[in-house]
């Protein structure tokens, strides 16, 4: 077997090509498509010993698509978010591990209804592939979890990820969603577009040439869609519910206007509103708690 077909030559091989592309993490992306292609685990790769030409061509080839920054989650047919795997493709927006905290921050808050004896009710507006839901269900599974998507594209990977799952997800505009549901939901949670419209050429390649605009861009400010969700939230709200949303970095409280903190705090309807910040120290996402 020629060297550039052993495990440690085509991962090397992949990594200096993904590197040379501009890929933020070659190495763990050369590993996670040699794992995907040989059927293993990354923990397992190591275990590997032979390795086919068949199985050679098939990883270049996905490396040279990677090179050309396809999103790694597409070439796997896959994304991991918190205990929860979800499948994703063209049409629909790739799930980012910083979307794990706003998803945390609204176990945590569905978990308390669970130490008040009663059953707590969360919708997640523009749910995408249905990670949030997806993963609020599989860590507080008695709650009753619902999920709302617009987009006929991203829709029917909601349906794959969401079957089965016990979430209630409608096909819709979250301006209008759970009409039924007005004025009894404990949690509202929503990752929106967020990105200005003038800031296209800043976003990262595998985002701006994959990922559908639907779910990326909101206006002039980026805040059409967060302005939305304060007011379907304030609707769809118990007296002192909660509402969660992530924003861009630049959209915190000393953004322009106040940022997606001043969307809430503008309208009047909020008490406790707050900004958090991601693992980086970013401003990542905002909530509030409705006091009307």
């Amino acid at each position: 077997m020629a060297a550039e077909t052993t495990r440690r030559g085509l991962l090397s091989a992949g990594a200096v090509q993904l590197r040379a592309a501009g890929v933020a993490s070659p190495e763990y992306d050369a590993a996670e498509l040699l794992s995907h292609v040989l059927g293993v685990t990354r923990g397992n790769l190591v275990l590997v010993d032979r390795i086919t030409d068949d199985q050679a061509d098939a990883y270049l080839a996905l490396i040279g698509r990677r090179a050309a920054r396809e999103p790694l989650q597409h070439l796997t047919g896959e994304a991991h978010f918190r205990h929860v795997t979800l499948a994703v493709g063209p049409g629909v927006f790739v799930p980012r591990p910083e979307t794990e905290l706003l998803a945390g921050w609204a176990i945590q808050e569905a978990r308390r209804a669970e130490h008040e004896n009663r059953t707590c009710r969360v919708v997640d507006l523009c749910t995408g592939s249905g990670a949030i839901a997806k993963a609020i269900k599989d860590e507080v599974p008695e709650a009753d979890v619902y999920a709302c998507e617009l987009s006929e594209d991203a829709y029917p990977w909601a349906v794959r990820n969401l079957t089965g799952t016990g979430v209630d997800l409608r096909q819709g505009d979250m301006a209008e969603a759970f009409e039924d549901l007005v004025g009894t939901v404990d949690v509202v949670v929503c990752n929106p577009p967020y990105i200005p419209l003038e800031a296209w050429e800043s976003v990262a390649l595998e985002a701006r040439d994959h990922d559908p605009d639907l779910a990326l861009y909101s206006g002039a400010d980026g805040l059409d869609a967060m302005r939305v969700l304060e007011q379907r939230a304030a609707r769809l709200l118990r007296h002192a519910g909660v509402v969660g949303a992530e924003h861009a970095d630049e959209q915190g409280p000393d953004g322009l206007g106040g940022g997606a903190p001043g969307v809430f705090a503008a309208s009047g309807r909020w008490a406790d509103v707050r900004d958090h910040a991601d693992l980086a120290g970013r401003p990542r996402f905002t909530t509030a708690r409705l006091a009307r």
